[in-house]
């Protein structure tokens, strides 16, 4: 694909983008920027959820990590699908009758100062390493489609993509991305329709002739019951439901979205819509992976030894021009899709937990936004970056072990605090929030020789979080 058509692409997708920004941050305040006014469309909040959930990894890693995985991927969405659902049953209802804005203020008004920002600064480090992981995706393809055929380093990729997103979000926030991930979601699921379609067609496979030879392959594998492996079905399906409580209805940047929707009930039916179009689309990006596999294997293309490379490889080398446009708009649209959002949901939590931007009229505000905004943008860089020289394994396991360590202590504040009248010596809260993760790489590295070759997969997440539980009970002091 021509360097030029690639930079054209992008720019018009980008026009495209700061456009819907203009419109709707129009007279947008602060008030705009973190709660779009809460008066969100439900189902546009819904069908804008998926992209954003899906995002780069489940675009370019889903597929390639069905060669090594097959679809077991799917136990743990079906995790996830449950977790939506106790989301909108307990935790949306909750965060409406408390009518926040930053979702740790019920730590502030439950424990105290210290658990809040214990709380709030786990979302801020595990948000800041998700979102830099995924963008470290569609930088590198950026980078391979386009920076490299004229020298242009890394690092000028990275600066410029954030740049990107900085532009349409610093104003309208949480406003525009509600629109704009409307438009996100429809290209990036477009684009895997498109690219099956493009495949089956070179193939020359019908649909029951496509469904068969999905469906009869050996990586098409969904259940797996061994217990001592990570694949194994209840360990990615209590894996799925926990990480889906915890990445969303614990996590400021998806609850965010949520909290636009006009009440409790139509929250309520965006969270059941979205969860149900979540499960459609993953199982295209599984069916997809197949058929990459499939095209490979008759095409005599080796597979790459970083499986996330596999999709890239194939769409823009192998597959016609459409096919490599339709992928370039599809991970280009999965990138900003949670990426703008993630910004948003950083800058939010920062600004309103730690800068108390709510104590200062409005002129004030704007100035804590807009130097948080761009902040968090330096950050975002600089972690990619650090991500680019350490990485080694497929990032679709990196995000949700990372998510395990940093998520884990959220879990627990939330849980204790929900379900049970202790107080807590507040001020010991950090130090249980430290500690239980320490703990928990602990027994995660030994468990092979601790527990007779068992090992540990996304359940990471739930034993860190009853050891959260655990210390908060022992630092508890008496009832209300």
């Amino acid at each position: 694909m021509s360097p030029f058509l690639v930079l054209s692409l992008v720019l018009g997708y980008f026009v495209v983008l700061v456009g819907i920004s203009w419109f709707t941050s129009r007279n947008a305040d602060t008030q705009a920027f973190f709660t779009a006014n809460r008066k969100s469309p439900w189902f546009l909040v819904a069908f804008g959820m998926v992209g954003a959930t899906l995002s780069g990894v489940t675009f370019i890693s889903v597929p390639g990590e069905v060669g090594n995985t097959a679809f077991s991927y799917l136990q743990f969405v079906f995790g996830n699908i449950v977790g939506y659902w106790l989301v909108a049953g307990i935790l949306l209802p909750l965060y409406y009758r408390l009518n926040l804005v930053s979702i740790y203020t019920f730590l502030d008004q439950r424990f105290g100062n210290s658990s809040y920002k214990t709380g709030s600064f786990f979302f801020l480090i595990s948000k800041l390493v998700g979102a830099a992981f995924r963008l470290y995706l569609v930088a590198t393809v950026l980078q391979i489609a386009f920076f490299d055929a004229f020298d242009i380093p890394f690092t000028v990729t990275v600066i410029v993509t954030i740049a990107l997103i900085w532009v349409y979000t610093f104003k309208g926030g949480i406003k525009t991305i509600v629109w704009t991930d409307t438009l996100q979601t429809f290209f990036l699921v477009s684009a895997v329709i498109f690219t099956i379609i493009a495949i089956s067609r070179t193939m020359n496979f019908d649909f029951p002739e496509l469904a068969e030879r999905i469906s009869s392959h050996s990586n098409s594998q969904i259940f797996f019951w061994d217990w001592r492996t990570g694949d194994n079905f209840f360990k990615q399906f209590f894996a799925g439901m926990f990480i889906t409580i915890v990445m969303v209805g614990m996590d400021q940047d998806m609850m965010q979205k949520n909290l636009t929707c006009k009440n409790k009930k139509e929250a309520q039916k965006n969270m059941i819509v979205f969860s149900l179009s979540f499960l459609a689309a993953v199982f295209l990006f599984l069916c997809l992976g197949v058929l990459l596999y499939i095209f490979a294997e008759q095409a005599g293309i080796t597979i790459p030894q970083t499986t996330d490379e596999l999709y890239p490889l194939i769409a823009l080398n192998h597959l016609s021009l459409p096919v490599g446009i339709a992928f370039l708009l599809g991970i280009t649209a999965a990138a900003y899709s949670s990426a703008d959002s993630a910004l948003t949901a950083l800058t939010t939590a920062f600004s309103v937990d730690f800068m108390k931007i709510d104590n200062y009229e409005e002129q004030k505000r704007r100035s804590i936004k807009k130097r948080t905004h761009i902040m968090f943008s330096v950050l975002l860089i600089v972690v990619i970056l650090v991500f680019r020289a350490i990485s080694n394994e497929s990032i679709v396991v990196a995000v949700f072990t990372v998510a395990g360590y940093t998520y884990g202590p959220i879990l627990g504040l939330f849980v204790f605090g929900m379900y049970t009248k202790k107080k807590v010596k507040d001020r010991w809260v950090p130090l249980v929030g430290i500690t239980s993760p320490v703990i928990c790489f602990f027994i995660s590295t030994y468990s092979e020789q601790l527990f007779n070759g068992y090992t540990f997969g996304f359940e990471l997440l739930i034993l860190n979080g009853l050891i959260t539980i655990l210390g908060l009970w022992l630092i508890s002091k008496n009832k209300f």
